[in-house]
């Protein structure tokens, strides 16, 4: 993958040496902290912490509750964690971890068989996880795990550091509430008192490495606008993604450190191609794409800080990006998407301004949620310049947390939502998930009913291919197929951002989604 990030510095203040040795960890001086609670605003849809619920092991991987076997560098590559080491066996069927000597929040410790348990209750409670890959069994001696799997799986390790196969202490599960209570897992802190709108968290006083603040409160502020002016006031030390039009209140560099990188998030449109649905119809969903004035959307309206959308991987992974072009013009055309509609049979017949076929409008349900800013904006340009093309299309703003259960049952005709393109730190798992045939349940995520042969019979090789070259490949030729199929609207490639007063350092954005509140983020001197 080509690099354009740059690694957050690793660093821990001298200042709060005297609070490592009072139980989180580390030992020092006998300094004093000069601030104890980190506070953070974010947008967040997560109205539990149970990790196999819906998405919600990203909420508590952010929040700094949870860890996985892996995680990502700054370059997507998986590297140790609660996994000191890995390595796959001679027949491609099995995987080792060697488990790092540490604890849980609780004290227990972190063994093979307590990783072993955490994984299998994963596949117990989370039909995601069946979807990612199919185990077949587990073992555990000492501290190495061996996951066995039922074909060769290429990817396996990074699949692990997806929050949904945080590691958790199974033995506490019932004796304490995930759901309202947080998990019992590794991270550098652990859950005080949880709620959707503020979730307060101390220390983890078992952490293998110093924790830097002796709390954190995390505030949902799901209004950017507002998100960006609790920053400006002090209310939070550090603001997750503040929306384009705001980030001119940032500039002072004697206030405030801003962190930004081109994500490797897409911002697009699932759409679903169901019998009976008016985008069924190849030619209208091409017409819906060519109706859609995207580059001034990402230039004028996002004030460039998005690159208007084309494939289905964004520019800042190595995956074709400049090459990948759709069979047929997809880029904005009034004119022409008029002649499609008319060709597929859609004319406006009573001069309402919408164009029909058997005494119907053309109308689509366009499923979107406000807590990103961009999302409204996409959702709204795309009705006005769909009507001047005839296609009605109404706007339905939910709130996330419903978001998964609208999109597994289909019921929208577009949904939209920003997603990360590299989930495993590869884009297996993101380019399966919303396309590949959904065979009973085998792929839950697909709720739009879209369904290729060839597709599918190139997920299933890619699956089993080890070698990167040929990965690309077979993902490029993916892609190529989904943007000839019209499958998807990728409206754009979106920066992302962390804005921090001055209170704290390190406060670093990464490529990688799931890390917002880390122990890297330490008070400032």
């Amino acid at each position: 993958m080509k690099s354009i990030y740059k690694k957050g510095a690793l660093l821990a203040a001298a200042a709060l040496m005297a609070f490592a040795i009072t139980g989180c960890g580390g030992s020092g001086s006998n300094s004093k902290t000069a601030k104890d609670t980190l506070t953070v605003g974010v947008t967040n849809f997560a109205d539990s912490l149970e990790p196999t619920d819906n998405y919600f092991g990203w909420q508590v991987m952010r929040y700094g509750i949870g860890e996985c076997l892996v995680h990502f560098d700054d370059k997507m590559n998986a590297e140790p964690w609660i996994a000191e080491s890995w390595k796959v066996s001679d027949d491609k069927m099995s995987w080792t971890f060697k488990i790092k000597d540490i604890k849980f929040s609780n004290g227990t410790p972190v063994t093979g068989e307590a990783v072993k348990k955490s994984i299998e209750r994963t596949f117990a409670k989370a039909p995601r996880a069946k979807a990612m890959f199919e185990l077949d069994h587990i073992t555990a001696d000492g501290q190495n795990v061996t996951i066995y799997t039922k074909k060769p799986v290429a990817t396996l390790p990074g699949m692990l550091g997806d929050p949904l196969f945080i590691i958790v202490d199974t033995d506490s599960d019932g004796k304490v509430d995930f759901a309202k209570q947080g998990p019992v897992s590794t991270g550098p802190y652990m859950v005080k008192s949880f709620s959707k709108a503020k979730t307060e968290l101390d220390a983890n006083p078992h952490y293998y490495d110093k924790v830097p603040f002796a709390h954190a409160q995390i505030n949902t502020i799901d209004d950017p606008n507002t998100r960006a002016m609790a920053l400006q006031k002090g209310e939070i030390d550090v603001a997750v993604n503040i929306a384009p039009g705001d980030m001119q209140l940032f500039q002072d560099k004697n206030k405030f450190t801003v962190s930004t990188i081109s994500s490797i998030r897409d911002v697009l449109a699932r759409l679903n191609v169901s019998n009976g649905k008016p985008l069924a119809d190849k030619n209208v969903r091409k017409a819906l794409i060519q109706s859609l004035d995207r580059d001034t959307y990402c230039k004028v309206l996002l004030k460039d800080t998005f690159t208007p959308g084309g494939p289905l991987l964004p520019p800042s992974v190595d995956y074709g990006f400049d090459k990948l072009k759709a069979e047929y013009p997809d880029n904005y055309n009034v004119e022409n998407a008029k002649k499609l509609l008319a060709d597929a049979g859609w004319k406006d017949t009573d001069g309402d301004g919408y164009v029909d076929k058997d005494g119907k409008n053309l109308e689509l349900d366009f499923v979107y949620y406000s807590g990103r800013a961009e999302l409204p904006l996409f959702a709204e340009a795309t009705q006005s310049d769909a009507k001047k093309v005839g296609i009605k299309v109404n706007l339905k703003n939910v709130d996330y947390n419903v978001l998964d259960g609208i999109g597994t049952r289909g019921e929208y005709d577009m949904l939209i939502s920003n997603v990360l393109a590299e989930q495993a730190g590869d884009p297996e798992v993101f380019i399966n998930m919303y396309w590949k045939t959904n065979v009973n349940g085998s792929n839950p995520q697909n709720g739009s009913g879209y369904s290729n042969p060839a597709y599918d019979a190139l997920s299933d090789q890619l699956s089993q291919e080890f070698d990167p070259a040929k990965r690309k490949e077979i993902i490029e030729q993916m892609e190529k197929i989904i943007q000839d199929d019209a499958a998807t609207l990728v409206f754009g490639y979106p920066q992302t951002n962390m804005i921090s007063s001055k209170k704290v350092k390190n406060a670093d954005i990464k490529p990688c989604d799931y890390y917002w509140v880390t122990k890297s983020i330490v008070p400032a001197e």
